[in-house]
């Protein structure tokens, strides 16, 4: 297991993929920016980066039913146990990312579900309604005209975000069923996972189309030698950004005529849950670890973990399940620890000790200890809760929730799930993109779903009309 053998901390070299081929070398030194470990990587050929417009992708061409084989079969080739490329990653990835061995184990052995055919086949057919639309133009009679239609594979950057190593492989399924060249931009918190994965593409297919499709390289963030260069209409159609604030307004900057934005935004996820939660002791601690699952994976630092809640209740009924859910985020899950998780940052720390001093008003429930806290209070806190710390916010009515949700509220979890429908349409309203039964934000399957709002694939096309 990964946790047992990680006391091997030799090696810090951060390979490239260009375009199917593996570079190594130790050229350019960096530091990781979640760890401050040196890691060395090759020098950057501008040159490289780019697929010259003048020629086709490599993969423009080939049928989407042989690029749904080829992934099929890079997901079998993506066995933890049988696949050196992972192992290494997982290795090496502690040097820069701070989820821990066991979890960053636990993510790697479950890559290969976003390679699976049927997941490749829903990811598709949901973008463009049928994979029938990415093979050539598309016949088509609009208004009495007859018109040619293709969803032409695009050119595009991405800025990957290193909060999960789940970011690489979802890039790399739409890329490859967009038929279009990707340049990966690997972030400082995950130098590893992206190049292990189109390393398993080239072991499955060294001269394959999607093979020569991608390339995945690391320079630091800002560097405008490199990117002033590349993020050109000249080169790419669109740059996909993920990540924090920062990183999503430093990428506007290049937005210019032909050159498209295409953000995942920074968000932050809630849960609803209703006074059906305190109907019993036991539904109240069901209730809290539903409600943990969705906070403490991928240590909350994924948009997608809560870090809100709002509870219809007594303030008594609320204190118990704030007791409850303490318990609950102590102990350890498949991508959460346990009791040596993240604590809040000092500042943070700072406030809760101020706001303890509160009571009634406000009360802190565990302590910095790795096994998690909550703050109680009847409205939102200030800050944004993370290391383990969820606000958890008394009202009268799941309804009143409403006015806190914006167009940064990712997920929500609700309890119990048949009120889904009665706070969806204000949900929606408000903003937020995704209503999930508490305890499923993190448990989602990949493949046929909206993200964020839209249906990334669809996106990236550049759409073509001849009439």
């Amino acid at each position: 297991m990964l946790h047992e053998i990680i006391g091997d901390r030799a090696g810090t070299l951060v390979p490239h993929v260009i375009k199917g081929e593996t570079l190594i070398d130790a050229a350019v030194e960096h530091k990781s920016r979640a760890t401050g470990d040196v890691v060395m990587t090759p020098a950057i050929d501008l040159d490289a980066l780019i697929w010259p417009r003048r020629e086709p992708g490599p993969a423009f061409d080939t049928p989407i039913a042989e690029i749904i084989d080829f992934l099929a079969e890079v997901g079998k080739a993506l066995d933890f146990d049988r696949n050196a490329h992972l192992q290494e990653a997982a290795i090496r990835n502690l040097r820069c990312n701070n989820l821990g061995a066991r979890i960053l184990e636990n993510c790697y052995r479950d890559i290969a579900r976003f390679f699976d055919r049927e997941a490749v086949i829903a990811e598709a057919e949901g973008a463009l309604g049928s994979l029938e639309a990415y093979d050539g133009w598309q016949e088509r009679t609009v208004r009495g005209t007859k018109v040619s239609i293709r969803a032409f594979p695009p050119r595009v950057v991405h800025i990957l975000a290193g909060n999960a190593p789940i970011v690489p492989p979802i890039t790399i399924v739409r890329g490859a069923i967009s038929k279009g060249v990707h340049l990966l931009k690997m972030p400082s918190n995950d130098m590893f996972t992206a190049t292990a994965l189109l390393r398993t593409m080239a072991d499955v297919g060294p001269n394959h189309p999607v093979t020569r499709s991608f390339s995945a390289a690391y320079w630091r963030g800002g560097d405008a030698s490199i990117e002033s260069h590349i993020y050109r209409s000249q080169y790419y159609d669109k740059l996909v950004v993920w990540g924090g604030d920062a990183a999503v307004r430093h990428a506007m900057k290049y937005a210019a005529p032909g050159f498209e934005i295409i953000s995942f935004d920074p968000k932050v996820s809630i849960s609803l849950i209703g006074r059906e939660a305190f109907e019993n002791k036991a539904s109240v601690d069901e209730v809290a670890a539903r409600a943990s699952a969705d906070i403490v994976a991928f240590n909350q630092d994924a948009c997608s973990c809560a870090r809100f809640q709002f509870v219809e209740g007594t303030s008594d009924e609320i204190d118990t399940y704030c007791e409850a859910l303490v318990d609950a985020m102590g102990k350890e899950s498949r991508y959460g620890a346990g009791e040596d998780g993240p604590v809040p940052p000092e500042p943070i720390l700072e406030e809760l000790d101020m706001l303890g001093m509160l009571e009634p008003v406000y009360r802190v429930f565990g302590k910095p200890d790795g096994r998690g806290m909550v703050i109680r209070s009847s409205e939102p806190v200030s800050f944004n809760p993370g290391g383990k710390l969820v606000n958890v916010v008394e009202v009268a009515a799941l309804a009143d929730a409403m006015q806190h949700v914006t167009v940064a509220t990712q997920s929500v979890g609700v309890y119990p799930p048949a009120r889904i429908p009665e706070v969806r349409d204000a949900l929606a309203a408000a903003g937020s993109q995704r209503i999930v039964g508490l305890g499923n934000i993190n448990a989602g399957k990949f493949g046929g779903l909206p993200h964020d709002g839209g249906w990334p694939v669809h996106r990236m096309m550049h759409w073509v009309v001849t009439e």
